[in-house]
């Protein structure tokens, strides 16, 4: 008689577990200097959002409450548009309206730091506090040797 298969258990193997901080593959933005890193981050944010140019650049004036013309988009991410950087308002407008986490990421690392969502902060407030407790309790330990003589 042939074993019924449990369709109602998950299996374990399938799930991966979520990637709080998301960010660009390096080869994908790999560029010979910053500038054309982000250029290129930002051209990939824009190709990956789903939505195009032109909309990207509405809701971005819609954001800014003034116009952000496509063809400005354009230079802002091209590589051969050394005189059009992109500024760090017209930067968190594009963030908007693609919704792309990655870009803040590429910013980030720059300094060693991670952007990760909200709702992660108590997890690492309570890593944070049992590292302190840990380094209290060893630090009571010491104390308590050095106070008993031992």
């Amino acid at each position: 008689m042939a074993k019924s298969r449990d369709d109602k258990t998950m299996n374990l193997f399938n799930w991966t577990p979520p990637q709080p901080a998301k960010a660009f593959e390096p080869e994908k933005v790999r560029a010979a200097d910053l500038r054309a890193t982000f250029c290129r981050g930002m051209s990939l944010a824009l190709k990956e959002c789903g939505k195009p140019r032109e909309q990207v650049a509405e809701e971005m004036g819609s954001f800014l409450g003034e116009g952000c013309p496509k063809n400005m988009l354009d230079k802002y991410v091209s590589e051969a548009s050394e005189d059009h950087s992109v500024t760090l308002v017209r930067f968190s407008a594009l963030v908007h309206a693609t919704r792309d986490m990655r870009l803040l990421q590429m910013l980030a690392q720059q300094f060693g730091w991670a952007v990760i969502p909200e709702k992660f902060l108590p997890a690492i407030e309570e890593a944070v506090l049992a590292d302190k407790i840990e380094e209290l309790q060893q630090r009571q330990k010491m104390a308590r040797r050095t106070w008993k003589g031992a």
